[in-house]
């Protein structure tokens, strides 16, 4: 079924599950916490990521949420391992997964969707470069920082690929 809904609401919308996800505090104020957040932003980036997949007709669109599920589901499965070595509690794919379901929006396909998608990731991929940024200074736990500062060119990465397609999906 295809439900109407404009871009705006779709950046909106998924500005607010990154939000909920991504910023749940402004620091992450532990090991664990940034964690959690992370691992929660990396599969809202992943499920976004085939959700345009599945709607997208535009072969630039594919091809970033392809290297986005790619990069995404590696810095997890990383992340996944240093936190088990750590000693630290990682929630299941699962259970973020159904967070992220029950609040993703149904959109509609074609060029707006396209355009809300690109938005959309600029928007999550400042806040995800915030949290790296923030857990790469953070001395509390070496093994994140580094974490973070190897993920960090990544993240920086997909933000000018996101930037690059708003330009070119970008309808005045």
């Amino acid at each position: 079924m295809k439900h109407l809904i404009g871009p705006k609401r779709f950046v909106a919308g998924c500005a607010l599950v990154c939000s909920l996800i991504v910023a749940a505090t402004a620091v992450a104020a532990s090991p664990a916490d940034f964690v959690d957040e992370a691992h929660a932003a990396g599969i809202a980036e992943i499920e976004t990521s085939r959700m345009a997949i599945s709607k997208t007709s535009s072969t630039d669109i594919e091809s970033y949420a392809v290297e986005a599920i790619k990069d995404h589901t590696n810095a997890n499965r990383d992340l996944k391992d240093l936190a088990s070595r750590l000693g630290l509690p990682v929630s299941s794919d699962e259970q973020l997964l159904d967070k992220a379901k029950k609040l993703m929006l149904q959109v509609q396909e074609g060029d707006s969707f396209d355009a809300a998608y690109a938005a959309n990731q600029v928007k999550t991929h400042e806040q995800a470069i915030k949290l790296y940024k923030e857990q790469a200074q953070n001395p509390e736990s070496p093994e994140l920082q580094a974490f973070a500062e190897k993920y960090l060119p990544k993240l920086e990465m997909h933000l000018l690929m996101a930037q690059k397609l708003v330009e070119a999906h970008h309808k005045s």
